[in-house]
């Protein structure tokens, strides 16, 4: 009889220890099945801020004299850009640059030697402006420069927003959101139910051209080349579910 109970009291100990830890394995379990999701946020907008490179040369065999060239150049560019509705204020001019120039003469044996031409000044101008639709318009007539005597080169202008930190701050949200949504989509039809938030990562920051076939890259494209520019952003959330 002695035996018989030990035997019930052993056998009533291991369904009791069986119990507990398959209670602790589920509750373990559950705990660690996380459902991983990536929101994504884009964003149309159109660039605040317009600057626009040029530049312009005057050469001479004489610093002096080509310096002089310079500086009356500088006055019709100016002269010209205020004339068209630029501001002083808007006009950044450089300073300027000299290089030598020499050209390689050849003798009947077929020697060479260097010979000194002249020198070449260079000034650089930076127009910076938020009136990007009437600056965009007058970098289309700079080649007018070259008739009034200038040999003025112009750069394509670059396109910027001033205000892409709040834009990023929105996005941010809207991506989150929209990864909360997905993995809160995936936990109901798993007959789950969505859980805290385990992790969060967000991914690159992108800006490209609307409407264009640019690649995105894994350090991020930063487009200056287009007014209008679509912004994207990921996000990717880690959930637990229980």
């Amino acid at each position: 009889m002695k035996q018989h109970l030990n035997t019930i009291i052993i056998a009533l100990g291991i369904i009791l220890a069986a119990i507990i830890l398959g209670g602790s394995w589920k509750r373990t379990h559950i705990g660690n099945e996380t459902i991983s999701v990536t929101g994504l946020a884009k964003q149309d907008f159109v660039s605040d801020l317009i600057v626009w490179h040029g530049s312009y040369t005057a050469e001479s065999k004489s610093t002096k004299e080509a310096y002089a060239q310079l500086k009356k150049d500088a006055e019709v560019v100016k002269k010209y850009f205020v004339s068209k509705g630029i501001k002083e204020k808007e006009m950044v001019f450089s300073s300027v640059d000299i290089n030598s120039n020499y050209e390689y003469v050849y003798d009947k044996n077929g020697g060479s030697s260097s010979k000194f031409k002249g020198y070449t000044l260079t000034q650089s101008l930076k127009i910076e402006s938020k009136e990007v639709d009437k600056i965009e318009g007058i970098s289309r007539e700079a080649g007018d420069l070259i008739a009034l005597g200038v040999n003025y080169i112009s750069s394509s202008p670059d396109y910027y927003y001033t205000k892409l930190a709040e834009l990023k701050i929105k996005m941010l949200s809207l991506a989150t959101e929209d990864a909360r949504n997905r993995a809160e989509s995936i936990a109901t039809n798993a007959k789950s139910t969505l859980g805290s938030l385990k992790k969060a990562d967000m991914g690159i920051f992108q800006i490209t051209a609307q409407n264009s076939a640019e690649d995105f890259t894994y350090g991020g494209v930063f487009n200056t080349s287009s007014k209008n520019k679509t912004a994207s952003v990921t996000v990717r959330l880690n959930f637990g579910i229980r």
